[in-house]
């Protein structure tokens, strides 16, 4: 059986607090959460476990996320000798879709018209003010904030992924609300 691992990341800090989206390796991670389809169940990771954690995205037959080959492993990146795109077979939905369209879509415009008004419960500045709050309070509660919402993310990402899969196409809300289907060759992925 195939392993496909879906997988996202919140961060400890801000573009802005690193100076700018080219320093993503000064980020750190607050929580990173994957699904793998061959245990079938999600696995959490702090940022003290990131070897783990590459090491899972390694392992995997096919890591789909969505953005993550430019965000998320560049946040992972000092963790690690190895570039971490170069070790993983990846599907990043965020980038097929950019190539295909000629400017990039949040996860949000995809999962809302594709999973029939399905989307994320939150923003990733929500995951950085739970975090400011678990640093200054150490109260694991905020910690699981951050958990719920990137494994709600993880859900959604995998959602839309096996809906292309199955289907071969996504929906999209263009600039203007209007729902537009694009067709997507996944099945071999």
């Amino acid at each position: 059986m195939k392993n496909i691992v879906y997988f996202d990341l919140e961060t400890r800090r801000s573009a802005a607090e690193v100076g700018g989206w080219h320093e993503t390796a000064k980020m750190g991670i607050s929580v990173g959460v994957t699904y793998s389809t061959a245990a079938n169940a999600y696995s959490i990771y702090t940022e003290d476990k990131a070897t783990d954690l590459i090491n899972q995205l390694q392992q995997a037959d096919l890591v789909v996320g969505y953005n993550h080959i430019n965000f998320d492993y560049g946040v992972l990146q000092p963790f690690t000798f190895w570039t971490v795109a170069d070790i993983t077979h990846n599907l990043d939905i965020c980038l097929y879709l950019t190539e295909r369209l000629g400017h990039r879509l949040k996860l949000d415009s995809i999962a809302r018209p594709t999973l029939s008004g399905h989307s994320k419960t939150a923003e990733g500045t929500d995951a950085l003010k739970w975090w400011a709050e678990y640093e200054k309070t150490k109260e694991a509660k905020y910690l699981l904030q951050i958990a719920k919402y990137c494994c709600y993310d993880v859900k959604v990402t995998m959602a839309v992924h096996q809906f292309g899969v199955k289907n071969g196409y996504v929906l999209y809300e263009d600039k203007n609300g209007k729902e537009v289907k694009i067709e997507v060759d996944w099945k071999d992925d």
